[in-house]
C-alpha cells in the first residue's frame, strides 16, 4: 500500500490522512461501522483483493482504528471492530455521505427529504433484512425525525421552517402517541431517533406526554451503521424523516421513506403493520 508523504506535521488534515491513506480505507471503515466486520464478508461487500484488504485492516489495526476479537483459534479467525478511536471517525462518514449526496448527487439544496426515486431512496429501501443495532424485545416501530423541541426549553434553529421536510416532528410524535394504544394492540412497541442529545429528548417527550421513549443517536453510530440520510442545520447532523419497522429479531422488514405527510404516515404504517404482524 502507498505511503502518504506528509508535508505538515502539525495539520490535523495531513496527519489524519496518513492514518485514511485512499478510498478503499474509508470504505473498509463504513462497512465495519455498518456490521460487517469479518474478512470473507468484507472482501465479498468491497471487492477488493486479499492483499489490499490485509494491508489496510493490518495498518487501520496498528492505528489503533480497528480492534481484532478472535471468534475461531483453530483456524485463527477474527472479527474486525471499531475503537473509540475508530468511532471517532463516524461523523466524518456522516458528513462524507451527506456532501456526496447533496452537492455530488444532488443540486445542492438543503432539504430534510428526498425523492422517492433517487439513489438515497434506493438505498434507504434496500435495508429491508438488514438487522438494525437496536435492542428489541419485540416488533418496533422506530421513527427517525429531524428534531422536536419543547417550548421554551430551546429554539428551533434558524431558518427551519424553510428546510423542506423538516417541520412537522411534533405532529408526527404525537399522531404516535395518539395511536400509541392501536400499536401496542397489534403487538408493536414504538420508539422515536433523533439526533438530538438526550436532555432535549426528555423535554420534548414531557412536554408531548410520549407513552413511549425516545433514543438519542447523538453520537451517530445509527446513522453512520445503517447509512441513513441526514442534512446539516445549525452546525448538527439530523435525520430526515423515515421510518423502520422491525421483528422480534431486530431485522428490518418494511420502510417508509421518504415521509413527506407526518401525520398520515403513522396511519399507514400501521395497517402495514397489522399486514405484517399476525
Amino acid at each position: 500500500m502507498r505511503r502518504v508523504e506528509l508535508i505538515d506535521a502539525d495539520c490535523g488534515i495531513e496527519q489524519a490522512l496518513g492514518v485514511l491513506t485512499d478510498w478503499w480505507t474509508f470504505l473498509v471503515v463504513r462497512d465495519i461501522a455498518g456490521g460487517v466486520t469479518r474478512f470473507e464478508a468484507l472482501q465479498r461487500s468491497l471487492g477488493v483483493s486479499r492483499r489490499a484488504l490485509t494491508e489496510r485492516l493490518s495498518a487501520l489495526v496498528g492505528h489503533g482504528v480497528l480492534r481484532r476479537a478472535a471468534y475461531s483459534e483453530h483456524p485463527p479467525r477474527y472479527d474486525y471492530l471499531l475503537t473509540p478511536k475508530g468511532e471517532g471517525l463516524l461523523p466524518v462518514l456522516i458528513a462524507l455521505q451527506d456532501w456526496g449526496t447533496r452537492h455530488v448527487l444532488g443540486d445542492g439544496s438543503l432539504t430534510a427529504s428526498a425523492l422517492p426515486a433517487s439513489a438515497e431512496s434506493q438505498r434507504v429501501h434496500g435495508l429491508v433484512g438488514r438487522q438494525v443495532p437496536v435492542a428489541v424485545s419485540g416488533w418496533t416501530v422506530l421513527y427517525f425525525f429531524p428534531g422536536a423541541f419543547a417550548p421554551g426549553a430551546q429554539d428551533y434553529p434558524p431558518g427551519w421552517a424553510d428546510i423542506p421536510g423538516a417541520p412537522g416532528c411534533t405532529l408526527e410524535s404525537m399522531t404516535y402517541a395518539a395511536r400509541a394504544a392501536d400499536f401496542a394492540a397489534a403487538g408493536v412497541e414504538i420508539k422515536g431517533v433523533s439526533t438530538q442529545r438526550p436532555d432535549q429528548l426528555a423535554a420534548f417527550a414531557a412536554y408531548a406526554r410520549l407513552p413511549f421513549g425516545l433514543i438519542s443517536d447523538q453520537d451517530g453510530r445509527l446513522a453512520a451503521g445503517l447509512r441513513l440520510p441526514t442534512f446539516r442545520a445549525a452546525g448538527v447532523d439530523r435525520f430526515k424523516r423515515l421510518t423502520l419497522l422491525a421483528d422480534p429479531a431486530a431485522t428490518i422488514r418494511a420502510v417508509q421513506f421518504p415521509v413527506t405527510d407526518p401525520a398520515a404516515s403513522v396511519t399507514e404504517l400501521l395497517d402495514r403493520v397489522r399486514a405484517l404482524v399476525t
